[in-house]
């Protein structure tokens, strides 16, 4: 009897792995698509809805900048209220920003399902990756996590190419219409087939939430509108001080509360800095150069959609070859050399693309700066979750990891608006020449930012010095002692013991 029971338990546990790896990479794959496959449908939807530049940019922007700025207050609804019906619901939540998005009359009323998207992606990534761990056994974890980061890095290169044939073959309302089947199948399948969990006694940052979303709006508002009203005009100014005035207050704010969305202590960590300041700036760079590069592609050059999706695949497609090989050597050397090198090469493909545009130039002559920056990319991103888990402690990398993702997705929202506001300033959509004239200032800025990366990696703490940083804070927590109380041994669910407590 005891030898017939084993194989069942197994099936189940192979059953519970493979569904939730299924579902997870799926539902991530779809928030991580509709950060980039409007990209290319941006001619497309200003020429049927209408809008200027700034409104093409808060098409893009809605998106990342409630998926930032949401992302860790998602993770704690799911911490507190159940991680798997949190999920559940963030899909229901996306998948019906999508369909508005679909069926939205005008511009405005796509920005704002839009940013509703955005929320419901801000809930599905982090607890997708809480839900997969949680589900899959300490010893086949990292393979699991591996497929799910293959899938999310295929989003990205598949973003823009999606789009263009999407627009091309049948209409730029079918990018968000194919969200919705995918997600109403997901939203039941999450609910039956992943383990719910939470974390007791867990609590809400709300006022931090909306004092990170009133901050970052004002910046961006301010500097999308710079250039239509005047860097110094009482919009502008008012709007990029007010939002820096509200994220300093954010800031104390996350200092002083018992349950901060974002722990300001993690940055008194050096390496910890170093990682997320440059995984901003590296966004800054790429995601506003993509912004302005698909439509010098479709409008100067005169490609389509999916021809244009086609040849960013140069760029986009690139950290499928590259990225494994670029873990397996940062495995060898550590992340940061791996990084430093990957950011140095974005810089200098920017820099060869900034010297070769002009409105005549050959898709050949662009190559090698496609091809340069993806590689970059690739090289960046393949390590870049290890370097985060290995500069804090082992019961800060939840948290950690997400800080890092959602700064990511920060400097992107940033990137779209400041290099469109250099694009504004120096050139325009009068002629193919003045297109050039905004677009070679905006790489060069973009240049600039990826190389500020470089230099905050170069001054980062090594592999050793931050694995030393980290055990002697940990040694240090370990030697303290702990206070005298009687119910300090007594077990995790008992409701008011002081371990509970943060």
């Amino acid at each position: 009897m005891s030898t017939a029971n084993p194989p069942t338990p197994a099936t189940g546990k192979q059953g519970v792995v493979f569904w939730a790896i299924l579902t997870t990479s799926v539902a991530s794959f779809m928030a991580g698509l509709d950060n980039l496959v409007i990209i290319t449908a941006l001619p497309t939807i200003s020429e049927k809805l209408g809008g200027s530049l700034s409104d093409l940019e808060w098409t893009v922007n809605a998106y990342t900048l409630s998926f930032a700025v949401l992302m860790m207050f998602g993770a704690a609804l799911g911490d507190r209220f159940g991680r798997r019906k949190v999920f559940s619901l963030g899909l229901l939540l996306f998948t019906g920003a999508s369909a508005a998005a679909a069926l939205a009359p005008g511009v405005n009323e796509l920005i704002a399902a839009r940013a509703v998207q955005g929320a419901g992606a801000a809930i599905i990534m982090p607890l997708s990756v809480t839900l997969l761990t949680a589900a899959v056994p300490a010893e086949k974890r990292g393979a699991a996590l591996g497929i799910w980061g293959a899938v999310n890095g295929l989003s990205i290169a598949a973003g823009p190419l999606v789009g263009g044939a999407i627009v091309e073959h049948i209409s730029w309302q079918w990018i968000f219409w194919l969200n919705v089947p995918i997600g109403l199948a997901l939203a039941p399948l999450s609910w039956a087939k992943l383990k719910e969990s939470r974390i007791a006694n867990s609590r809400l940052d709300a006022i931090g939430t909306i004092l990170a979303s009133a901050g970052l709006f004002g910046i961006v508002l301010g500097l999308i509108k710079g250039h239509e009203k005047g860097w110094t005009s009482a919009f502008t100014l008012s709007a990029l001080i007010g939002g820096a005035v509200v994220m300093a207050a954010f800031v104390v704010w996350e200092n002083h509360t018992e349950h901060p969305m974002v722990p300001m202590r993690l940055f008194r960590i050096r390496a910890f800095t170093a990682i997320n300041l440059a995984g901003t700036l590296m966004s800054v760079g790429m995601f506003g150069a993509i912004f302005l590069m698909t439509q010098f592609l479709q409008n100067i050059q005169g490609y389509t959609a999916m021809e244009a999706g086609v040849r960013l695949l140069a760029w986009t497609a690139m950290p499928m070859v590259v990225a494994p090989i670029a873990g397996m050597v940062s495995d060898r050397i550590g992340g940061k050399p791996v990084v430093t090198l990957g950011l140095a090469l974005m810089t200098a493909g920017m820099v060869w693309w900034a010297f070769v545009l002009d409105p005549g130039v050959s898709y050949v002559a662009q190559l090698p700066s496609l091809m340069i920056c993806g590689a970059g990319m690739a090289m960046f991103y393949a390590p870049l979750m290890n370097l985060t888990m290995g500069s804090v402690a082992e019961h800060e990398q939840g948290i950690a990891s997400g800080v890092t993702a959602a700064t990511r997705e920060v400097g992107a929202a940033l990137g779209v608006a400041l290099l469109a506001s250099i694009f504004s300033a120096n050139g325009g959509y009068a002629s193919p020449q003045n297109f050039v004239d905004g677009l070679v200032p905006a790489m060069w800025v973009g240049a600039v930012a990826v190389a500020l990366a470089t230099f905050s990696m170069l001054i980062a703490p090594g592999r050793r010095a931050a694995q030393t940083a980290v055990a002697a804070k940990a040694a240090t927590v370990a030697a303290t002692p702990a206070p005298a109380q009687a119910p300090a041994q007594e077990p995790a669910q008992e409701p008011e013991p002081a371990t509970q407590s943060r």
